[in-house]
């Protein structure tokens, strides 16, 4: 197989900031090019413009999903930036439950990966309602990877990875499959809603507005002017007073927002 030309690097780079957000500079082309290589091997394609003219052209949504599958970064780990959670605990659920007149939650995870954000939100959330009567707290967890979604809706992983839970935790939230292995219990997946969702639609379809969106880590693969479009749908999609969380290396510097600054990485609209 052919190496990639700079030309068949800038197409496919042009694709998926149109498509998905993610900005590639030229020093990615080594990148792309393993990622992709062994779809070209798999379908006995003999450059990656072939590859490229079937992916614009599948009509099934095979392609893509398997192409943005390949060219996403899916790394987290459990208590993630904990300061966060803690803050979310301490300071926004009871903030919540103070001003809610429908006694309802709802939290949105954007980007939630592999599962152990949106698993440690839930927890959060059942630990914090469990004696405060009935309250309904609904938690949207999506991603734009197909496979990473099935990942976090299975639930399962590796004693090493749940390490930094609480000992509580471990023990209500978990089932042992093996000696290495736990399960997240069905009490705790039930109650998480995962979808697919790429966050560049143009609008974003929900009917209510949510009280707190979890969005870290996703925006430093977006230039600016993508950076800017999705606060203002965050914004948008937010009820009055509602937190934005966003990832530690991450910032809305330089961005038109009428986001108020709280602490590092955490943002509320006013």
């Amino acid at each position: 197989m052919q190496d990639m030309t700079d030309k068949e690097f800038s197409i496919i780079s042009e694709y998926i900031k149109n498509n998905y957000g993610i900005s590639l500079s030229v020093d990615k082309k080594s990148l792309v090019y393993s990622r992709l290589r062994n779809i070209l091997d798999k379908k006995g394609f003999n450059s990656f413009t072939q590859y490229y003219d079937y992916l614009i052209n599948d009509k099934t949504g095979m392609a893509s999903s398997t192409f943005i599958d390949k060219m996403t970064t899916n790394h987290t780990f459990f208590m993630r930036e904990v300061d966060h959670f803690e803050y979310l605990r301490n300071v926004v659920l009871p903030y919540i439950e103070s001003t809610s007149k429908d006694r309802d939650v709802r939290i949105w995870c954007a980007g939630c990966s592999s599962g152990e954000e949106s698993y440690t939100l839930e927890m959060i959330l059942k630990d914090y309602f469990r004696n405060k009567g009935n309250w309904d707290t609904e938690l949207l967890a999506t991603d734009i990877s197909t496979s990473i979604l099935k990942k976090a809706i299975r639930g399962i992983y590796t004693k090493d990875q749940i390490r930094p839970l609480s000992e509580e935790w471990k023990k209500n939230y978990f089932k042992p499959i093996n000696d290495s292995q736990v399960e997240v219990i069905d009490d705790i997946k039930k109650s998480i809603t995962y979808r697919k969702f790429n966050l560049m639609e143009n609008k974003f379809p929900f009917k209510r507005k949510f009280q707190v969106i979890f969005c870290r880590n996703v925006m430093i693969y977006f230039d600016d002017v993508t950076r800017t479009n999705l606060i203002k749908k965050f914004y948008d999609a937010s009820e009055k007073g509602a937190y934005l969380f966003i990832g530690h290396s991450e910032t809305l510097n330089n961005i038109e927002t009428n986001y108020e600054y709280i602490m590092p990485a955490v943002y509320r609209k006013i």
